[in-house]
């Protein structure tokens, strides 16, 4: 008997240590992979991010390089990540005309939906319950239509002179839709730049080419980890990451597999 567990266990262990070789071997070769200049960006399909807003995501006033999707486009490329970005930005639209205009934009592909609007609904004073429900239905028919997209929601302000109530209600009207639909949210999508006279245009509401780097970077800050929970389960080689607890649990179960293969043999004997 003692022959018998000695030899489940070295088998066991036998095989564990080739499943561990295996994986270092991967590991070692994703790493001279991810080494290789375009590795990532060949390997990979392309995926799409697309920006729904208005003048914030167009770039009013810019040249359209100048706009924050092209920027956070450019990181991307420079970090070699398979995904290209799609502007859908409309100077002057409203949450109404958004969600006049999202069956259409639905046509493309998309593997994440970074939703800009809302922001000349406050300086309109439309209510913030009809803004909030024109947002719900944008939401609403990128799940209906792509269920498995990322959703990522950039929240905004208005002044202060909109009234109190108004403008509080407004700015926690975006976490509010984030928790509901499980989207992530850009806290402010203009953190650092709405209010500072040098990084706004004239007309004190659209940043300048230097505002719109801080704009991209607020939002590379939140999209940067979207795209790593994209990327997360599986590893460049299609494998699943494996942590110690787990190699610990597979050694256990192939030991006492082995075992019963070998007790149930002896017994037949």
């Amino acid at each position: 008997m003692k022959r018998l567990i000695l030899t489940a266990f070295t088998l066991a262990l036998l095989s564990l240590n080739v499943f561990c070789n295996n994986s270092d071997t991967s590991n070692s070769d994703r790493n001279k992979e991810r080494s290789a200049k375009d590795t990532t960006a060949v390997n990979q399909p392309v995926k799409t991010i697309l920006f729904f807003g208005n003048s914030l995501t167009a770039g009013y006033g810019l040249d359209p390089a100048e706009s924050f999707p092209s920027l956070i486009q450019k990181k991307i490329d420079s970090m070699h990540l398979p995904y290209k970005t799609v502007n859908a930005g409309v100077s002057g639209e409203t949450s109404a005309g958004g969600g006049g205009r999202i069956d259409w934009i639905l046509k493309q592909p998309l593997d994440v939906f970074v939703l800009e609007l809302g922001a000349n609904d406050g300086l309109r004073g439309i209510p913030v319950a009809e803004t909030k429900q024109h947002l719900q239905t944008i939401i609403d028919k990128v799940k209906a239509k792509y269920q498995h997209a990322k959703r990522v929601l950039a929240g905004m302000q208005v002044p202060p002179n909109m009234g109190e109530e108004y403008a509080n209600n407004f700015r926690t009207m975006f976490p509010d839709l984030a928790v509901k639909n499980n989207m992530t949210l850009i806290p402010f999508l203009l953190e650092g730049v709405g209010g500072v006279r040098e990084l706004n245009q004239q007309d004190g509401i659209h940043p300048t080419a230097e505002g719109e780097k801080i704009v991209a970077e607020n939002v590379w800050k939140v999209l940067q980890g979207v795209l790593e929970q994209l990327n997360r389960i599986f590893n460049n080689s299609g494998c699943l990451q494996t942590s110690l607890p787990f190699k610990v649990s597979l050694f256990i179960l192939r030991y006492l597999h082995i075992s019963r293969i070998f007790l149930n043999s002896n017994r037949s004997k």
